[in-house]
């Protein structure tokens, strides 16, 4: 347990903002120190603000996990701009994720744009530095802090860890005096159910990321705990097309099964017991535009 006797706490928000896939997923995950959100390489993975929560010292870190922030097409793309740019005006501290393999793409440039009308303070960190030179990692920051006043810039790597110390610990600096809004043991705000449909859902993006791309959402319907305490966890993955629901199944049903087997093991390690898990898949038509998918995301309906 923290001993808290001898300092004041602090707690406070941290909005992770940027383009899509640009690493707010694994650098979360990185910061918490467990896995909160699904991490692929496919873009506009995160549809909803995950709030995950992290200690450093006595001061508690309360992070958005935002969704990318890009060109919305589609209903659910704008509702997931909306909600970004609602997490980084609501936080004490914005950060802004900059993939250094990227550059100033033009969403990045439309975020920096953006950023005039947020009143918090925006700092910045330019990730997958492992991946580039140092030089180029210089001529970046430079052309950046010349676009926006940061009042703070950071280098690092969310897979490998450069940086995530400094960050979290300055991040801890930063954040208000006043009580813990949260128990100590808690690392998310994200109810198990959900959870668990995002694990799956996971699994889909990996496993089908080019035959079914984001015509997939995924919802736990029933969640039974055992009387050995093992739980039952009944899910469906819904579809817009008859097409896409052979695509899940595969043949013989052998890709729902693949699917069902990989999320349960993660699911039964970060539950720490044993998961029985189901899948079902349905075809729900526009299933994008149906105020109860908004909901249940915690996304606002865009009219």
């Amino acid at each position: 347990m923290t001993d808290l006797s001898e300092q004041p706490t602090a707690c406070g928000y941290a909005a992770l903002i940027g383009a899509p896939n640009a690493g707010k997923s694994t650098l979360l995950n990185g910061l918490v120190g467990s896995k909160i959100a699904i991490v692929t390489h496919k873009v506009q993975t995160t549809r909803m603000r995950i709030t995950a929560i992290a200690l450093e010292g006595a001061a508690q870190i309360i992070f958005l996990d935002t969704p990318g922030i890009f060109a919305p097409r589609r209903r659910l793309d704008r509702a997931m701009v909306e909600a970004a740019w609602s997490g980084a005006g609501d936080a004490d501290v914005a950060v802004l994720l900059v993939d250094a393999r990227k550059g100033i793409t033009g969403e990045v440039e439309a975020i920096l744009k953006g950023l005039a009308e947020i009143s918090r303070p925006v700092w910045l960190a330019i990730n997958k530095i492992d991946l580039v030179k140092k030089e180029q990692l210089l001529a970046l920051s430079g052309m950046l802090a010349a676009r926006y006043d940061f009042a703070r810039t950071y280098m690092i790597s969310a897979l490998t860890g450069d940086g995530l110390d400094d960050l979290k610990t300055d991040l801890a600096a930063a954040m208000p005096a006043g009580p813990w809004l949260y128990p100590e043991d808690q690392i998310a705000d994200l109810p198990q159910r959900l959870l668990a449909a995002e694990i799956t859902r996971e699994k889909i993006f990996l496993r089908l990321h080019k035959e079914l791309p984001y015509a997939s959402t995924v919802e736990t319907e029933s969640w039974k705990v055992q009387k050995n305490g093992s739980i039952r966890i009944d899910q469906v993955i819904y579809v817009e097309r008859d097409s896409q629901k052979m695509i899940v199944l595969g043949k013989q049903g052998r890709t729902i099964k693949e699917l069902g087997r990989l999320a349960r093991e993660e699911l039964s390690e970060i539950l720490d017991t044993p998961v029985h898990l189901f899948l079902f898949v349905k075809v729900r038509g526009k299933w994008g535009d149906d105020p109860e998918r908004y909901r249940e995301l915690g996304l606002d309906f865009p009219k």
